[in-house]
């Protein structure tokens, strides 16, 4: 992709999944990785996969001493953030609890949205434009059973993405979103047979989706070859939302 290499990138949720294929595929590019996930077995190898051009900050974005940690880094530098962090607490409407509702909406939106401003406000410092990238979700666009808190943090990115675009485009800092619809992350990976043929059979592709997909869509719209495009919303699904 081009103009990837040497910039500074931030990444949350970045151990394992589709955080740790986005770190592989952004380091494969030349970028310099800030990683950024909770304590996992997963992040002891970080080290060995990014022998260089790799700074790890280990926290939770919800928490204030990790926010400012991550913000005195930015203060360092930043040219793209990857808000890729993400949780689930999975109940029905009338059993879900204000714990599992108030989880939720702090790490998928409201870190989300700290974030953001903290790495606008370093790019508008710098006054070399930017690129912010917000994980979203297919159900955001049809909702899901049991998910109102996610379907409710995954619409709402959708939306801040389209209002942050319009605020930065005059600092030159491009805000987009990824809607992944059901990808192969190791979690998935281990679900019953019978459910993930139930996911291959829902997409028009008639597969689920590998985390590389969405790391090269994410490496996409940070390149220079997305710089015209600002507060879209890019669904990497296999065509989920129109089967």
């Amino acid at each position: 992709m081009k103009g990837l290499e040497n910039k500074i990138v931030f990444i949350t949720g970045a151990a394992s999944g589709i955080g740790r294929a986005t770190a592989q595929r952004f380091y494969n590019e030349g970028a310099k990785l800030v990683l950024i996930d909770m304590p996992t077995l997963e992040q002891s190898e970080l080290k060995s996969m990014f022998p260089e051009r790799m700074t790890y900050i280990q926290g939770n974005v919800t928490d204030a001493k990790t926010l400012m940690t991550i913000d005195a880094e930015m203060k360092k530098g930043v040219d793209v953030l990857i808000n890729n962090a993400g949780i689930t607490r999975d109940a029905t409407t009338l059993k879900m609890a204000d714990e599992q509702w108030d989880e939720v909406i702090a790490v998928n939106l409201t870190a989300v949205f700290k974030l953001s401003r903290a790495a606008a406000t370093q790019m508008k410092e710098q006054n070399r434009g930017g690129v912010i990238i917000n994980a979203a979700s297919v159900v955001a666009h049809y909702g899901n059973f049991g998910q109102a808190n996610y379907v409710a943090t995954k619409a709402g990115v959708i939306g801040m993405t389209k209002t942050m675009a319009k605020e930065f485009g005059k600092l030159q800092i491009r805000v987009n979103a990824v809607a992944p619809g059901f990808i192969g992350t190791p979690m998935v990976r281990k679900m019953p047979e019978n459910v993930l043929k139930g996911m291959e059979e829902k997409s028009p592709l008639r597969r689920i989706g590998e985390p590389e997909e969405i790391a090269a869509a994410y490496a996409f719209l940070a390149s220079d070859d997305a710089k015209f495009i600002t507060g879209t919303c890019l669904n990497v699904d296999g065509g989920l939302v129109i089967g």
